[in-house]
């Protein structure tokens, strides 16, 4: 695989490592600013929606700049966000912090993942998005625990120090490997970049993306109060207990593109999507005890994030044959459909914890990803009426 994947993946974990690390700090947060939980949890939905809106429109207004000085100019807004978190006076700034490093997000994984495309042969695209998300992966095992441990031992605004200097160290790491050469498609006009909205296809898939994030982020934005609370486990057991989740997602993320290279995205995502529900269903039933739950969160990663590669490469082919000449603009609205759902999961969940308790969050969880499921089926459905339908075209 070319050097420069790996440089997008060194950007990517300290981009994953800021967006996953609340997770681990929410009770933190909460008990410092004097916050309820649900409020917390709004840090995680807030963050999302900056993705959201970060990634379909400035990929699409800094779409004549040169790939590299986009890349460069968006970690800089990342490490400025994260040392604004560290310097957060109250609630307000923190928020405020939190969408200013979700705007950079969304335009790095948009550019990301059609950069990491084009480094490699059609029949690689998979598992070279599975390389560059692999940073997502990398900072959930080791940044994520790391950066929950800090923030309990050493106060969360510490845990925002770090990762600032993560973003510092990826910035340099894409200022020396990725070359300045990339190859990039020009520029769509307004009217072609919008046309990804009036394809019925692409809502699907953007929507499918949405709901099957949205009901695993109904139980992931409250795991900490779930291991602590219901599990009983003490808060300095919940970095351990991420570690554990983050190692599982790492072997999935790296299944989950093999699976669409070898079966198509379709069919891997039926397989994952399934596997997701079924785990959540069962987290409602294990989280009481300790083993259990531990045991089931193990489970849990390994199909958590395992549909990242199929739905950003299914995105990309789609784009391809009905948007050809917005293909980056598609793929920022997967990245906005991701978090999208992960904001409305979030949101979701704080209105359960609220009015009914944090045991119910895994069932109503899987009831989601079972939506995800069935639009799934119906955008495989589609594929081969399609199909069928050029095959009578061209006899």
């Amino acid at each position: 695989m070319p050097i420069a994947l790996f440089a997008l993946t060194l950007s990517a974990f300290a981009i994953g490592t800021t967006e996953f690390v609340i997770v681990g700090l929410v009770p933190v947060i909460a008990a410092d600013l004097s916050v309820s939980l649900p409020s917390a949890g709004l840090l995680v939905s807030l963050y999302a929606l900056g993705v959201a809106i970060g990634a379909p429109v400035l990929t699409a207004l800094t779409g004549r700049w040169q790939r590299k000085r986009v890349l460069l100019t968006i970690m800089a807004l990342f490490v400025i966000g994260n040392l604004l978190a560290w310097a957060s006076p109250d609630y307000n700034t923190l928020i405020a912090a939190r969408i200013l490093t979700g705007l950079a997000h969304g335009v790095f994984f948009s550019i990301g993942s059609t950069i990491a495309t084009s480094l490699v042969s059609k029949e690689k695209e998979a598992s070279a998005i599975a390389i560059m998300f692999t940073g997502l992966t990398v900072a959930l095992v080791t940044g994520v625990p790391l950066g929950t441990w800090i923030g309990q031992n050493f106060g969360w605004r510490a845990t925002f120090m770090v990762v600032a200097g993560l973003g510092l160290l990826a910035l340099v790491g894409s200022a020396l490997l990725v070359p300045d050469n990339l190859k990039q498609s020009t520029p769509a006009r307004l009217s072609q970049q919008l046309s990804v909205l009036t394809q019925p296809r692409l809502l699907l898939i953007y929507a499918t993306t949405a709901v099957g994030y949205g009901g695993t982020f109904v139980a992931f934005t409250f795991l900490a109060p779930i291991l602590q609370q219901v599990s009983g486990f003490e808060s300095g057991s919940v970095g351990l207990i991420m570690l554990v989740y983050g190692v599982s997602v790492a072997v999935g993320n790296i299944w989950g593109g093999r699976l669409a290279d070898r079966m198509g995205p379709v069919k891997a995502l039926h397989i994952i999507f399934t596997l997701l529900a079924l785990v959540l269903l069962t987290f409602t039933f294990t989280a009481g005890n300790p083993v259990t739950a531990v045991l089931t969160v193990l489970i849990w990663g390994a199909f958590a994030f395992g549909n990242v590669p199929g739905l950003q490469v299914y995105v990309v082919q789609l784009a391809e044959k009905y948007a050809p000449h917005a293909v980056d603009v598609a793929s920022g609205l997967n990245i906005a459909a991701f978090n999208v759902g992960i904001a409305l999961g979030a949101i979701l969940g704080g209105f359960v914890v609220e009015s009914m308790s944090l045991t119910d969050l895994p069932w109503i969880g899987a009831v989601i990803v079972v939506m995800a499921l069935l639009m799934t089926r119906l955008s495989g459905f589609l594929d081969q009426r399609d199909q069928v339908a050029e095959l009578s075209e061209n006899a």
